[in-house]
């Protein structure tokens, strides 16, 4: 199918308002300003269904303008507002399918999660929102295939800190042939770091529920991570950022106050499904909340998402040898379900989708070790049960990709990273950040010196793409020019291939 006009994506459709269809009494007043600033987005595809998503925004219903720090907490705008959503088959919206009305309601700032069901698998749609006298712009997504599919092109990101650069990759990303996003967390940043900032956040660190809304709002109103959000449906997890740097479960190393700690991170989880294309049930609650899940895309692949932030361990403070067996990234319900799910998968190429390098790191030069204990060598137990399912499962052609490192790299999955001789059992694939700072080069030297199944390192800054076909897993690092500099040009710098039935990355 040929790939949606991106000028529609930004603007909306022309013709909108001649084909829309009567839905009732829509309580929506006249808007004096654009209420879909935020953009559209689609999320979570199965082969019947998929969630659409878009969020108002009401004058007064943000503080992120006012300069004035100690400015009382904004008055939201109490209203419901209704909100027709459309889905077509067609860009101009001739061929209509499903419609409906969705009421947004000021309890989750006015975002809209519609859960689409009844649609044909593995095929594009068109989708658009319509509020008063405001149309959105068009989006497009697609379904998952259900049964015999031949090929699956994947993209997948992380690390996105709007301060440190601009979004070209969202750019170069909108406009490439994939059917899916997988977003792998850091999606937001709570505070301000380095040097050389080409924007600024313009307000604090987030601990209160508005402040997390007018810090997601900033980010999406970027238009290149909106035309990225328009142009396919996205899967999407959370990482640290999100609530505070380096969290545990219900611990932070800014946060000595348990209690403090817990309503923030309440908040920050809810900001996030507030502005986030997941399912609507996710609104039951928000002290807890399950991201981890799984998803299948015909014969040819299943994509497991996992949450490494809300169940794991505290971090150690040091490191001599093994950690405790109890210690866990994952919690023991999701060590369960990630079991079950590999045995039942049927999928040719099975796609574990989690936050970092799963793949022992030692960072130091020499016989002496040093390890980053905020990742899974933090979590060598855990680690070891997660390899053990995998294993156990005989699942075909596992392929792990992560982010968080702000780097990109490529290993080769052992249970014994110690032999050089051991068979991997699985393939690894890390992108680079979209815009934060990354290591330096001499790091990944020592990186890749140290540690013989680091097949590849990278400080690039951008995103990865995946191409599964039947016989064959490939994937392309494309590294951005400059971050510093709106529209940089992005290409490919390094490809990689994994053959079927034959765990192990090979440099193309």
């Amino acid at each position: 199918m040929p790939l949606i006009d991106r000028r529609s994506l930004l603007v909306g459709g022309l013709a909108a308002a001649a084909i829309w269809r009567p839905l009732g009494s829509a309580r929506a007043a006249s808007f004096n300003t654009d209420p879909f600033a935020l953009g559209v987005a689609s999320g979570a595809p199965r082969a019947d269904s998929v969630i659409l998503w878009t969020r108002l925004i009401l004058e007064n219903a943000s503080a992120a303008t006012s300069a004035d720090p100690f400015a009382p907490a904004p008055k939201p705008v109490l209203e419901p507002i209704d909100v027709e959503w459309m889905v077509a088959e067609d860009e101009a919206f001739s061929k209509p399918v499903r419609s409906g009305l969705f009421r947004a309601v000021p309890d989750f700032a006015h975002s809209v999660h519609v859960e689409v069901t009844g649609l044909q698998p593995g095929r594009w749609y068109f989708y658009r929102f319509r509020s008063g006298n405001a149309t959105s712009p068009v989006g497009r997504t697609r379904t998952a295939p259900a049964d015999s599919v031949d090929t699956l092109r994947l993209a997948f990101a992380s690390c996105q800190q709007y301060e440190q650069g601009f979004y070209s990759a969202y750019a170069d990303m909108a406009g490439r042939d994939l059917d899916l996003v997988v977003h792998l967390g850091d999606y937001i940043y709570e505070r301000s770091y380095g040097a050389q900032l080409v924007r600024k956040h313009e307000t604090g660190v987030p601990s209160m529920l508005y402040e997390f809304r007018d810090r997601y709002a900033l980010y999406k109103s970027d238009p290149q991570l909106q035309a990225a959000h328009a142009a396919f449906p996205w899967l999407a997890v959370w990482d640290d950022h999100e609530v505070t740097n380096n969290y545990a479960n219900d611990q932070a190393p800014d946060a000595p106050n348990p209690a403090e700690f817990f309503a923030r991170r309440r908040a920050a989880y809810q900001a996030w499904f507030e502005h986030m294309p997941v399912h609507p049930s996710l609104a039951a609650g928000f002290d807890a909340l399950r991201i981890y899940d799984h998803y299948r895309f015909g014969n040819l692949a299943g994509v497991t998402l996992l949450d490494t932030r809300q169940y794991r361990s505290p971090e150690l403070e040091g490191f001599a040898g093994d950690d405790r067996p109890e210690r866990t990234m994952l919690g023991p319900a999701q060590e369960e379900w990630l079991g079950k799910t590999l045995v039942a998968s049927q999928a040719k190429w099975n796609i574990i989708a989690q936050q970092t390098l799963l793949a022992e790191r030692d960072t130091r030069s020499g016989p002496a070790t040093a390890y980053n204990l905020d990742g899974w060598d933090g979590y060598r137990a855990a680690r070891g049960r997660l390899l053990e399912s995998v294993q156990t499962s005989a699942v075909q052609n596992p392929l792990i990709i992560g982010g968080d490192l702000h780097a990109f790299y490529a290993a080769d999955v052992k249970r014994d990273f110690a032999d050089e001789k051991a068979q991997a059992i699985a393939s690894e694939f890390v992108c680079g950040s979209i815009t934060s700072d990354a290591p330096s080069q001499a790091s990944l030297a020592t990186a890749l010196a140290e540690n013989p199944h680091l097949k590849f390192a990278s400080d690039k800054h951008g995103y990865a793409i995946m191409h599964l076909r039947e016989r064959s897993a490939e994937v392309d690092f494309i590294g951005i020019a400059d971050r510093k500099q709106q529209n940089s040009p992005a290409a490919v710098f390094q490809s990689f291939a994994v053959a079927d039935g034959a765990a192990g990355v090979n440099r193309l």
